[in-house]
């Protein structure tokens, strides 16, 4: 597996497949060909068929200006496509062509460029599933935010407290901003509304779920309006890990040194399913984003706690599990309606997993593992119409 800084990767909404991933490609086009004066982008799938919500087109061009680029939403298109998220990258000088790359967008901003080395992170765990790992840090006697610490070295705190510091100004900017989301939906900014307003006889579970979700509304709202953001481990799930944490925090009086290991644990999560199944929308469904963050959540929650090795995978094994099948169905391709809800949403299942795996995790029947390849193939069963093409559910229906 790679680095957990593959599953955290700071930078601008409002999706890491649909934008980060294209402006990458585009990046790496114009490096491979600096003497082209115009390019062509034709894009394919889910990029096709939502990529005008997702900004995909605004951001290929920032990539390559001020050179001409055209850009073809290629939604007719009736071939195989390797991935639902392929463009085609063409290079042109005084008219004629200089080359082609055919480029996936795999989900979580990474690309791969077919016939094309994979991108140069190096693996650098051995270990690839939950249950190995688990066998290793029992066999020496350490929690699952050491085994992170081994394996990355010291100076992964530096990077996750870059993460844990974005994360939070993510929620400061989207408390303390109003008015209308961009992309012609007219959805509000609900995030300061949610935190300011309390009934009289609120008890503390009805602020707890107020709170929580006014920090899940506050980041997924930056992101849907292009604010800077953190994968975790994808843009369009990128609230539902840090409202938890931040919640939490405010709550128990946590150390942001203890967040920083409920981090690593979180990213241990989410890499384990980037690699064995996925955590993009247009490949797997909603559940490879929302059910991954929600994972990570739980998991971090369990860590955050004190909980022992076994409680943090049920923690995050019924995280997963409980978002099965989960469609993916942007309304207009926007990732606003139903995703910021389900941001929010998500985060309060995680604390509900979190207090099962305190009370429950020494009867539990499924194992991570199982969960996450339970996942991937429900995801891959998916209709097309279902997996971030806004071709059905509520993207078909709303209008």
């Amino acid at each position: 597996m790679k680095s957990i800084r593959e599953i955290y990767k700071i930078g601008k909404g409002p999706s890491s497949s649909h934008t980060m991933g294209p402006e990458r490609a585009a990046k790496w086009m114009r490096s491979e060909y600096p003497q082209a004066d115009s390019f062509q982008v034709f894009l394919y799938g889910s990029l096709a068929k939502t990529g005008k919500g997702h900004m995909t087109d605004e951001g290929i061009r920032k990539s390559l200006d001020p050179l001409p680029v055209k850009i073809l939403f290629c939604q007719e298109s009736e071939e195989e496509l390797p991935h639902p998220n392929t463009m085609d990258l063409v290079a042109y000088q005084d008219g004629q062509e200089l080359g082609r790359a055919r480029v996936l967008s795999v989900g979580g901003g990474d690309i791969e460029i077919l016939g094309h080395a994979k991108e140069a992170s190096p693996e650098i765990y051995q270990a690839r599933t939950f249950t190995e790992i688990a066998l290793y840090c029992k066999s020496h006697m350490i929690r699952l935010s050491d085994y992170v610490e081994q394996i990355e070295g010291k100076d992964i705190w530096v990077y996750l407290w870059d993460v844990w510091k974005t994360m939070q100004q993510a929620i400061i900017e989207g408390l303390s901003t109003t008015g209308i989301l961009p992309g012609g939906l007219g959805v509000e900014r609900k995030a300061q509304y949610l935190y300011q307003q309390s009934h009289i006889d609120e008890g503390p579970e009805t602020r707890e779920n107020r709170i929580v979700c006014a920090y899940a509304f506050a980041i997924s709202e930056q992101n849907a309006s292009c604010g800077t953001i953190v994968t975790a481990p994808t843009c369009g799930a990128c609230s539902v890990l840090p409202s938890v944490l931040k919640y939490m925090q405010e709550k128990k009086g946590f150390s942001d040194k203890q967040v920083l290991k409920a981090l690593a644990v979180a990213g241990l999560i989410g890499n384990l399913v980037k690699t064995n199944a996925s955590v993009s929308g247009a490949e797997c469904g909603c559940q490879a984003e929302i059910g991954t963050a929600c994972s990570m959540a739980a998991a971090a929650l369990a860590e955050l706690f004190g909980m022992g090795i076994d409680q943090i995978e049920y923690a995050a094994e019924v995280a997963m599990e409980h978002h099965l099948g989960l469609t993916c169905d942007p309304i207009c391709g926007l990732v606003q309606i139903p995703c910021i809800e389900r941001n929010a949403v998500a985060a309060m299942r995680a604390i509900n997993a979190l207090s099962l795996a305190n009370f429950l995790s020494g009867t539990r029947k499924i194992s991570f593992d199982l969960v996450v390849k339970t996942m991937y193939e429900t995801g891959r069963d998916l209709s097309r119409g279902y997996r971030e093409t806004a071709e059905g559910g509520l993207a078909k229906l709303y209008m």
